[in-house]
């Protein structure tokens, strides 16, 4: 970007301090709205990036501007969103008090209704919807790891923000139905609270015939639902939605030859929401399981598979043990 106004994480967790890292290593000014825990990580390690592809770079924290405080949002170009969906509304606020008015909003949080919210909140001011197709986990010392692969998706504008924004190694690509993409990924993130509920590593899991049809299971509930919403959802991956859950279903060897040549999956890799689980934070089952009951209900369709699910996770919610490290079997209803 050529304004001299920083891109600014708002809320930077895991994808946060990634995604806002790889931006300052590729040139961007960047900016970061985190946790004093996180700032005090970065301040003492400096902000340590690695990928599966065996990128590692570390970003000086002089590099960067670190703040808990939303003043940082005063001369935004652009603010990257990635706090949980259930902080969006509040976070919206914020940017209407501190963002400037030309500042443009771009959600790279999971779930379908954060853009609606942010619009809601912040009148006519640019915002746009965005898919982050990637896991990234944070291992401690300022240093966060990306383990799955894929270049994250923006909505077109006329700005061109994607193409503005995206550096060599973290691509950010432009698509005129960031909708349908989004759906997508909510169908394709309905593993995560099936792999927080494993305890294992997600390579491990999906490794897995068991987990696997489970999880085929949970898509085609999930792709019911939104048929029944008339939404036609369109693959984070290169395979069709409608392929996926057969696919899923395949033998260990034969699943394991295709998922290799799809994408990359790191041994290190964990969904978001084990992470929740593990941390004692609360987890975005509603704007993933949730979402396909609420459907379910809007449309007399049963959806036992889902309901159990976000029963299952309130439950380790609750108990705040984390993971309660269950068996295909003990997760289906």
């Amino acid at each position: 970007m050529n304004s001299g106004r920083p891109i600014v994480m708002a809320g930077a967790g895991s994808i946060g301090c990634f995604v806002g890292g790889m931006l300052a290593a590729g040139g961007h000014r960047v900016a970061l709205l985190a946790r004093s825990r996180v700032i005090g990580e970065i301040a003492a390690h400096g902000l340590r990036l690695t990928s599966f592809d065996g990128f590692d770079r570390t970003i000086a924290a002089s590099a960067l501007s670190l703040s808990d405080d939303p003043s940082i949002f005063k001369d935004a170009a652009v603010v990257l969103v990635t706090v949980k969906s259930a902080d969006t509304a509040g976070m919206a606020d914020t940017f209407a008090s501190h963002a400037p008015d030309d500042a443009i909003i771009v959600s790279l949080q999971n779930g379908i209704g954060n853009v609606a919210t942010l619009r809601e909140r912040l009148g006519g001011r640019r915002v746009l919807g965005a898919m982050v197709p990637f896991n990234v986990v944070a291992l401690g010392e300022g240093r966060f790891h990306r383990s799955t692969s894929g270049d994250i998706y923006v909505e077109q504008d006329a700005a061109l923000t994607a193409e503005r924004v995206s550096v060599p190694d973290l691509k950010m690509r432009a698509t005129g139905n960031i909708v349908g993409v989004q759906w997508g990924k909510l169908i394709v993130n309905l593993n995560n609270a099936l792999n927080a509920l494993s305890g294992l590593p997600l390579r491990e899991q999906l490794a897995q015939r068991a987990w696997r049809v489970l999880f085929a299971d949970q898509m085609a509930e999930g792709l019911a639902a939104i048929r029944a919403e008339g939404i036609s959802p369109v693959s984070p991956t290169p395979i069709p939605p409608a392929w996926m859950p057969p696919l899923l279903r395949l033998p260990d060897g034969i699943f394991g030859l295709l998922l290799g040549r799809t994408m990359h999956i790191d041994p290190a890799a964990r969904s978001s929401m084990w992470e929740d689980l593990q941390r004692g934070r609360r987890t975005e089952i509603d704007y993933l399981q949730g979402v396909i009951t609420a459907i379910a209900d809007r449309h007399g369709l049963k959806a036992p598979l889902s309901r159990r699910v976000v029963g299952l996770i309130r439950q380790a919610e609750a108990a705040g043990q984390g993971s309660p490290a269950l068996t295909p079997a003990q997760v289906r209803p």
